[in-house]
Formats: structure tokens, sequence, C-alpha cells
């Protein structure tokens, strides 16, 4: 067995989307490189666990998006049962393999969905079985590992993380057995820096072979390499993890996708149904009034304390009067542009008064009117209660609904990206200057 180790992401790695690699076999003839992520509809744990928004993503999406960023592979799929997670992988640009009744079972291995999958595409030659269940997983990890079979000639490759741990025999109770260590002699317990530790799967990705799956029905077999991640990038959220601390370790460690975070310059957020609730409030004497959270106003602050320009959107659909938008521009210290039905025009318009690019562009959306620029822009969100077709086009889904500190998490999802790639810049500089 053969080892690859990586610690972290180098300047030229993945975030460009500029890498290739020899997927020539041993005769030389190009072979086709797959990538696969299984995503059963009958989760026992969280239903529909595989989509269940992370961090503003689907849970699958993360994996998808570091596979096809990876420009590793010649086609990424993902195999289920279901039809919401066929719509979502679909929608995060992977092909979809619907598994038969036969693998789709409780009872049914990986290994036999795999299999089945080959069978049925027959131009694959190597595929990588990716576990949804590890957000944290960057397209760097992808190509180290498969270079271990492309340009080594490795069989199988999978992602294995250090571990720290003494094990000990389990003992059943009323057995009257003693316990005994299995990786320590207690009299002679080393220090942490004096023991290498262990290699445990972490499950992240699995590469193997065509013939290997064919032949011995495993995934691992043949000549055999494992490529270790750092444990920060190890996260399982079947066994490792619950929900609120899988988001925060996402946050921190996982990948966000090629573009440059930090280029944000303006933040656009339409007033109905993200700043407000949707809905315009009349007295009896006939004033119009509306409620906005002042979490909302504070998020919008902190934008702006970082140097990035908040508009806010009204469209004439709205029906808010000059005197109401007037004070809204005062209470939260933003310009209020009324738009038409067409926002796309009106926005684009803004960009070229400004002189910027989608890319340098946060844009916050509720409904089938802002789905265009919800594409287009660099960043992009809806509240929690938005309907679907705005959903599936937004980059990032709020917990909280509109008018309830949705733009405040918005806010705070913006300012942490633009703190991580300064971070990775910094890294970067340091990475120049020392090598």
């Amino acid at each position: 067995m053969a080892a690859r180790k990586r610690s972290h992401p180098g300047p030229d790695d993945v975030q460009d989307g500029s890498l290739h690699t020899c997927k020539q076999g041993r005769a030389g003839t190009k072979r086709h490189i797959a990538a696969l992520v299984l995503a059963r509809g009958g989760s026992k744990g969280i239903p529909l666990k595989n989509i269940k928004m992370l961090a503003g993503v689907p849970l699958i999406g993360w994996v998808l998006r570091a596979a096809v960023d990876s420009s590793m592979f010649d086609s990424v799929w993902v195999s289920t049962d279901h039809d919401e997670i066929e719509k979502v992988a679909k929608a995060w640009g992977a092909k979809v393999h619907r598994r038969s009744p036969e693998v789709s079972r409780d009872s049914s291995s990986s290994v036999e969905t795999i299999q089945e999958f080959v069978r049925l595409n027959t131009d694959v030659d190597v595929i990588c079985n990716i576990q949804a269940t590890s957000p944290c997983l960057h397209p760097f990890h992808l190509k180290e590992a498969l270079e271990m079979i492309t340009l080594h000639d490795f069989d199988s490759v999978f992602a294995v993380v250090r571990r720290h741990q003494f094990r000990w025999q389990e003992v059943k109770k009323e057995s009257g057995d003693m316990t005994k260590p299995l990786n320590l002699d207690p009299a002679k317990r080393p220090r942490r820096q004096d023991w290498d530790g262990e290699l445990c799967e972490n499950g992240s990705f699995y590469f193997a072979t065509r013939d290997l799956l064919e032949t011995k029905g495993a995934l691992q077999g043949g000549k055999i390499g494992y490529y270790e991640m750092l444990p920060e990038y190890s996260v399982d959220i079947d066994v490792d993890i619950d929900w609120p601390v899988a988001e925060q370790r996402v946050l921190r460690y996982g990948y966000f996708g090629r573009d440059k975070p930090e280029v944000v310059r303006l933040m656009l957020c339409n007033v109905s149904g993200c700043l407000t609730d949707g809905k315009l409030y009349f007295s009896v004497s006939g004033e119009e009034m509306l409620s906005v959270n002042t979490r909302d106003t504070m998020g919008i602050r902190m934008l702006k304390k970082e140097g990035v320009e908040v508009v806010l959107l009204i469209t004439t659909e709205d029906l808010m009067t000059k005197v109401l938008s007037d004070k809204l521009a005062h209470k939260t210290g933003c310009k209020v542009r009324q738009t038409g039905v067409e926002i796309l025009g009106e926005v684009k318009g803004m960009l070229e008064e400004r002189k910027l690019e989608w890319k340098e562009v946060a844009y916050m959306g509720n409904d089938e009117p802002d789905v265009v620029c919800l594409n287009l822009a660099g960043l992009s969100a809806v509240p929690r209660d938005a309907p679907v077709v705005a959903v599936n086009a937004a980059k990032y889904i709020c917990h909280s609904p509109g008018g309830m500190g949705a733009v405040r998490e918005f806010a705070e999802h913006i300012l942490l990206l633009k703190k991580k790639a300064k971070s990775q810049m910094e890294q970067d500089r340091i990475h120049r200057q020392n090598f």
C-alpha cells in the first residue's frame, strides 16, 4: 500500500478551475472517469437528509460542487430513487442514475448499487464513489487522489484521516471478562507527539477501477493506496457530528466554489419578502406602514462598515409611496431604487454605472422576477419561505423567513466568505514568498 498526504490547498490548486490531469490507461487509451454520489431517499435518521440544507446549500450540493469544479471527471452522477433528490442533483450539475428497486432496499450495499451503475454505463473505466455526507471535501482532495490512479497505476484509492485514540476491547456486561488494550501498552503510554496515531477510513471517497468492481466486487483491492486528509476536512455527518456543529465546520472549512467572494462590492436586496415579510399595512386614516426587523438593519450596517454598498429594490408592483420609501432609506442608510417588473434591465444599469461585474454582486430576492439576477450574481440568497422557483436559482437559502432576520443572515454569510477569502489570500502570499 502507498500513501498520498496533503494538508491544505496551495495557491495554484482547484480554486481557479484550470486543473487537468492525464486520464490515460496502462495501454495509453483514454479512460472515462466518473464521479458517483449515492443518495437514497429513505434515510432512517433524518428524512431526505441528502438534500437537507446545510449552511444554505443542500447537503449533496457540497460534494457535487467539489466534484464538478475539480475538472477531473468526464461525468458526475447521483444515484437515487427519489424525485426531489433527482431535481437537486441536476440543479447542481450532475447526471442522474435512477437506481432499481433491487438496490434501493435498506439491506442494499453501496457496492451493489455501484455495480449496477457500472453495468448500465459501459463507457466508465474508473469510478469515484463520493459520500454525500462529507461536506468539507475540496476539489484538490479529489485531484490528488485521482492522480494516484491516472499517473501511478493504482487500482483503488480511498480517503483516510489520522486519529490519535487509544482503543480498548469491548466487554459485554455481566460477562465477567476484563477489557484489554488493543493498540497501546498502558505501562508505556506514549505522549501524543511521540505517537504517529492510526489511519482510519473517513468515508469521503473511494476510487476504483471497473475491472476491480467487476472481478472482485469490491472498492478496495489490487494495487491499493490511501489518501490522507486532515481532520478538519474529515467531517462525516452520519457519524461524527450533529447539524448545527456541522454547519459551523462547513462555514470554516467547506469549499465555496471557484469565484473569490472577497470581490463583492455591491449587495442588491429586494425589499418585499426579504427585508420585510412582504406585507403592507394600512391604517384607518390611510397611512401606509411596513415592518422592518432591527436584526436586518444591523446586518446592512455590518456590510456597509466593510465597504459593501447596499441598494434596496422596490418594484412598481409593491405599491409603496415615495414618502414610505424615503423613510426606509433614512432608517437603513441605503439608497432605495424603484424598478419595473423586469428587474434585470435596471440592475444591469446599476452595474454599468459602477463599472462592476456580476461576480462582484450579492443579490437577495424572493420570487420569480428575481430568478435571472439570482443566477447571474456572484453570491445570491433567498429567505426560507421563498417559492421553489427562487430557491432553485439561489446559491444560499436562509434559515430565516423574509422580514425575520434573513437579510442579517445573508450579510453574515457574505462577511464570513470575505474573511475566509482574505485568510486564503494571506496564506497564498506567504506560500509565494517562502517557496
